[in-house]
């Protein structure tokens, strides 16, 4: 079971860093596809990277082998990961102009953006509010 936990950091450290309607959060997605591939992770990607690329061709690879549950979350949770970190991406172009309105200050590409519009005023404009909401900083 070391591997598995293992797995699911590494699977939420590498999509935190990186950045539809309402995405899954990361831990989500790491919880279920360890619900339901943790065997067949065992038993297939032993030897496999523990990071969700080199994990996602172990499992793609061995597609034939997995469990029905596992083949069809497996999907389910990485193209989770991959939209959470897509809307991670959106903000910074959506939230461009309000970042400049309310959070002048701010030095460009600082990361501190967020934070400045979570903590400022209501504003905030609804397309940038939903792409914060969508990328999980609230």
């Amino acid at each position: 079971m070391g591997p598995i936990r293992t797995l699911f950091l590494v699977l939420l450290v590498a999509a935190w860093s990186s950045a539809s309607a309402e995405t899954m959060k990361f831990e989500d997605a790491a919880g279920l596809l360890g619900a339901s591939c943790a065997k067949d992770i065992e038993t297939n990607c032993r030897g496999a990277n523990l990071d969700p690329v080199r994990m996602k061709e172990c499992l793609y690879r061995n597609e034939d082998s997995l469990s029905a549950q596992c083949r069809t979350d497996y999907v389910r949770a990485f193209d989770a990961i991959q939209k959470r970190v897509a809307a991670r991406s959106a903000v910074t172009k959506l939230c461009e102009r309000d970042v400049a309105k309310f959070c002048a200050g701010l030095q460009k590409g600082s990361g501190q953006a967020v934070d400045c519009l979570l903590a400022g005023p209501r504003g905030v404009s609804i397309n940038c509010n939903k792409a914060i909401s969508e990328a999980g900083y609230r």
